[in-house]
Formats: C-alpha cells, structure tokens, sequence
C-alpha cells in the first residue's frame, strides 16, 4: 500500500482529491486572507485615531487585539479541527471573519472595530487547519510543494494589504475603505471552501479545553494592558504593578491547570523543553521586530518635517508604497531561496544570518534615517531578518521534537510568534506614546531612537539564542532527526496523530 494510501486510510479519506491545484488555490486564498487583514491597518492607524477621536494608544489596540485574539484561538480552533474535522472549522472561521470585517466597515466606534479584530483574528487558525488538510489529502511526494505555495501566500497578502490601504485611503479618505478588500478575498475563500473542502471524518475524539483557552486570554490581556497603559496610569501605580503581577500569578497557574488537565489546550512539556527555546524565543522576538519595524517606519515617514523637526510628511500611499512595499517584495522573493539556503547550510545559521540584518537594519533605522533611502534600506534589512527567520523556524521546530509532535509543537511556536506581534505593536505604541512632545502632539525623535533599539534588541536576542543552539548543536549527537526531509515525510503520514494540535 502507497504512503498516501495509508495516510487516506488512517484519516478516513474515500478517495484521493481530483482537484489538488484547485484545493491549493482554495487554502492559500484563505492564507491571503489572514496576512492582508493583519496588515490591513498598519497604514491607517493614525487616520483611525484621528476619525474616531481616540488616542493613539487606544487605536494600536485594534492591531493588538487582532494579535491577541490569534494567540488565543489558534490553538482553540486547532483543536476543534481535530475533534470536528477541518472543514467546518474552515467554514466556520470565514463565516466569523465575513462578519467581523462587515462590523469593521459598518461601525464608527472604537469598542465595536476591537470586537470586528477579534473576530478577524480567527483567521490566524486558516494556516495550521490548510496545512493540516493539505497533508491528509496530498500524497508525500507532492506535499512540500504545496505547502511552499500556501506558506508563501502570508508574504503576498502583507503586501497586497499595505498596497490597498495605501491606494484607498491615500487621499485621506475614510480608513473603512480597506475593509472591502478584506470583506471580498474572505467572502470569495467561502465559496470555493464550501465547494472544493473533501468532507473527511475528525482525527481525534474529545473535547475543547474551554478553560484552559480563557485562563490563558485573561492572562495575555493582563500581561499586554500595563504595557500599553503605563504612560496613562503611571508605571509604578498600583493599577498597573497589579496587573503585571496577575498576568504573572494567572499565567503560572495557567501552566499548573494544563499539567492537571487530560486533554490540556498544550501540553506544559513543550512550554519548558529545552529543544523548543531556541525556536520559541526566536518566533518571539521576530514577532516583535516584525511589528516594531511597521509601526515605526509608518508614523515616522508620516511626521511632517516643519512641526516635529523630523520625518518626510508621506501622506498613506507613499508610506505604504515607498516605504514599506519594496520590503514585502523582497520578502516574496526571498522566501523560497530562505528555504533553500536552510537546506543548504542548516537552520541555525540561517537564523543567525537573518537576525545579524535585523541587527543591522533598526541600527540604521536609530543613527541615519535622515534620509528616505536610509528609511527604507532599513525596511529592507529588517523584512529580510523576518523572511529569513520564519523559512528557519519550522525545520528548528521540527528537529528539535519526536515525530509524533510536530503538530503541536508548531501550535506552540505559532502562539509565540503572535504574542511577540502583539507585544511589539504594543510596546512601540508605548515607547512613541511617552515620547510625546506636548507642544506638538507627536513623538520626540527619541522616541524613534528607542523603538529601533527595541528593534535591535530582539534581533540580538535571536541571534544570541541561535549561537547557543549552535554550540549545543556540536555537543550534541545527531540522531534520525538530523535528515529533515525524513522528518517531512513521517510528519505527512503520521496519521495517528493530529496535523494541527497534536492531541491523541
């Protein structure tokens, strides 16, 4: 019996699918959908602020809630695909994201466009679930070229999302234009999902860690609102002491309730094993420079020069265009060479190489962004470091664990990934919001001296974090799962276990 064969067997497949390109079509659609609508309102930010008359603290929490909703649900929704099969989930999280952009486009308050991100932020589950489909329904020879395809889709839609808010919202227009980009991509996935998704029986019984799912976003949102209302409640109030001390308590106990729990949201092992720091830590870090780099090329490109002294006064399109499209270009192409370079020379290097011009990118950004070239060559680097990293991370994550646990162990690097988003689209909307010059309204140039150190700071600590990973490498002995590609090819069959969470 052929290993798609047995693959179909163990997952309850009836036949092989007719229409693999256009199933490939249909996932990387949904992909599109997740990236343009996180990146869909990285330009408009600021007209968000100023149209509905809040701070630019409380606008960064309609990119922070959209991150944070992904940290949370996407084990969730991972799960539930285990439990009630792939393509109702699929359904499902477009139907919630039809909705949410729809409340996006319709409201003008600022509670209600959280609410709208939130729900939008369910999209985060479409990559794990395509990924998981993908390998029940393509044979193995014919799997990592479609997931190089769907994968690669998160880079276009960044673009495709920076481009339109740019184009629709360039001449100052309302900030609910970009919406019904995402409103048509989302509606558009539905349609092909309900046609073309195979019907295929769950790969696992049991329930949902409800609880575990809602201790843990009580513990993220405690740990994100100090951070982001420090400036306001004062950094040694008792407001927000207590709430970085709850997050701590509430995430501890967090951990202990997973341990205790017979089909926990993720098993605490992965959260202390040793070979998943690297790869941990380095989706972390690389999520916030992913974000500190957007948010602070974006607003200072914006500044106009004759108020706050610095800044190039780009309205939305040039901003977007100009300054961030050239980086979303290069990270396209970069992709596949990225994969092929971790191929070549290892992982942990590629890591290392990318972190060293994320480094070299927020160090350009802090000392010479007097000019518009210097800006975006800063882009550039810093896009790089990002390309590189996440080509690197799912061979660190795939090496580092058995081969029963892949699943999960990239459930739980993802979860990682999204909570460096949110902190650093959180952190830089902090570190801009205490350099606020009163005379003007806006950050201090220092202000930008200090996210872009922020930057660098967590390009260091990647590329700290790949040397140690080197020098344990050395001290190590290769075992089988030095031959990545046999690792692939047991990951696609490895039925009797779930794709996506990794739960019996």
């Amino acid at each position: 019996m052929s290993s798609g064969a047995q693959v179909a067997t163990r997952t309850g497949s009836l036949t092989a699918p007719t229409r693999p390109a256009l199933l490939v079509l249909t996932l990387s659609l949904g992909v599109t959908t997740l990236s343009l609508l996180q990146s869909l309102v990285v330009p408009v930010l600021g007209p968000i602020g100023e149209q509905l008359g809040v701070s630019p603290a409380a606008a960064g929490w309609v990119l922070t809630a959209n991150l944070l909703a992904a940290a949370v649900l996407t084990p969730v929704l991972g799960r539930l695909g285990d439990t009630r099969g792939e393509r109702p989930v699929i359904l499902g999280i477009l139907v919630a994201v039809a909705i949410g952009t729809l409340l996006a486009i319709v409201t003008r308050s600022l509670p209600l466009l959280i609410v709208a991100r939130v729900l939008q932020g369910s999209s985060y589950g479409l990559f794990p679930l395509s990924i998981s489909v993908l390998r029940r329904e393509l044979p193995p020879e014919r799997l990592s070229v479609a997931m190089s395809i769907v994968s690669s889709t998160l880079g276009v839609g960044g673009v495709v999302g920076l481009v339109a808010a740019g184009l629709l919202t360039g001449d100052g227009g309302d900030y609910h234009r970009p919406f019904w980009i995402g409103l048509g991509v989302t509606l558009l996935t539905l349609v092909l999902a309900a046609v073309l998704l195979p019907r295929r029986a769950p790969t696992a019984a049991g329930r949902v860690d409800w609880l575990g799912a809602v201790v843990l976003g009580i513990g993220l949102v405690l740990l994100l609102l100090p951070v982001s209302q420090g400036n306001t409640w004062g950094w040694t109030s008792p407001l927000t002491l207590g709430c970085a001390a709850g997050a701590l308590a509430v995430l501890a106990g967090w951990v202990l309730l997973q341990g205790r729990r017979a089909q926990p949201l993720v098993r605490p092992a992965l959260l202390t094993d040793p070979r998943m720091l690297v790869p941990n830590i380095a989706g972390l870090m690389t999520g916030i420079g992913l974000f500190v780099s957007f948010l602070a090329v974006m607003q200072y490109v914006q500044t106009p020069p004759g108020v706050a002294g610095y800044g190039f006064g780009a309205p939305v399109l040039d901003a977007a265009v100009v300054y961030l499209l050239p980086g979303g270009v290069v990270g396209i192409l970069l992709a596949p060479l990225a994969g092929k370079v971790v191929d070549r020379i290892g992982a942990l290097p590629t890591l290392l190489t990318g972190a060293l011009s994320g480094v070299a990118g927020f160090v350009v950004f802090a000392l010479g962004r007097s000019e518009p070239w210097l800006v975006v060559t800063a882009g550039l680097l810093s896009q790089a470091w990002v390309t590189v990293a996440y080509a690197a991370l799912p061979t660190l994550v795939v090496r580092a664990v058995r081969r029963t646990e892949t699943g999960v162990a990239n459930a739980v690097n993802s979860i990682a990934r999204s909570l460096g988003q949110a902190v650093g689209s959180t952190l830089t909307v902090a570190l801009l919001g205490a350099a606020t010059d009163p005379a003007t309204g806006l950050p201090r140039a220092s202000g930008f001296t200090l996210v872009a150190l922020l930057g660098a700071g967590a390009a260091a600590a990647v590329a700290l974090v790949s040397l140690a990973g080197m020098v344990q490498a050395r001290r190590s002995v290769r075992g089988d799962t030095d031959d990545l590609h046999d690792v692939e090819r047991a990951t696609a069959g490895a039925g009797e276990w779930s794709p996506v969470s990794g739960i019996r």
